[in-house]
């Protein structure tokens, strides 16, 4: 059963990034889902970061890919919003993304089945009270891999 963490500011979620970005490794894929503002890209920033990138941590949301080479990672940032259709996936080298390094995807629904099952999904929420948390759902893989953040 997916667990749901409350995050109820930005330091809470730049705790999430700094629990898992030590655990990833070549091939990870983490699924970032959630509404617009719901505090996705804020987690891959902070996740980015923990890995080892200096500066700007730009959104993919216009190039639909950001690239980093970092802590001897490939990690490929996806943005997929502004996806047309899921063959746009061939144009970004997907397969490749998902192989090489670790990848890490917003607005992953429009991908359409092009996900693999090995991922680790966080979608972010916002309750209407203004409350944000996000749900773990660990795939195959992952359940050992995140001690103390997976209950």
């Amino acid at each position: 059963m997916p667990d749901r963490l409350a995050l109820p500011d930005l330091d809470a979620t730049q705790r999430l990034a700094a629990d898992i970005a030590p655990h990833l490794r070549q091939g990870d894929v983490i699924a970032l889902s959630g509404d617009l503002g719901a505090g996705k890209t804020e987690f891959a920033r902070a996740l980015l970061k923990h890995l080892g990138v200096k500066g700007d941590v730009p959104s993919p949301t216009f190039t639909l890919l950001q690239i980093y080479d970092v802590s001897g990672l490939h990690v490929s940032h996806f943005d997929l919003y502004r996806l047309k259709s899921p063959n746009e996936l061939d144009e970004l080298g997907w397969d490749d993304a998902l192989s090489d390094g670790v990848t890490l995807i917003e607005w992953p629904e429009r991908a359409e089945g092009r996900l693999p099952r090995k991922r680790l999904t966080l979608v972010f929420e916002v309750d209407e009270s203004g409350k944000r948390g996000v749900t773990v759902e660990p795939g195959p893989g992952w359940d050992n891999r995140l001690p103390g953040l997976l209950r």
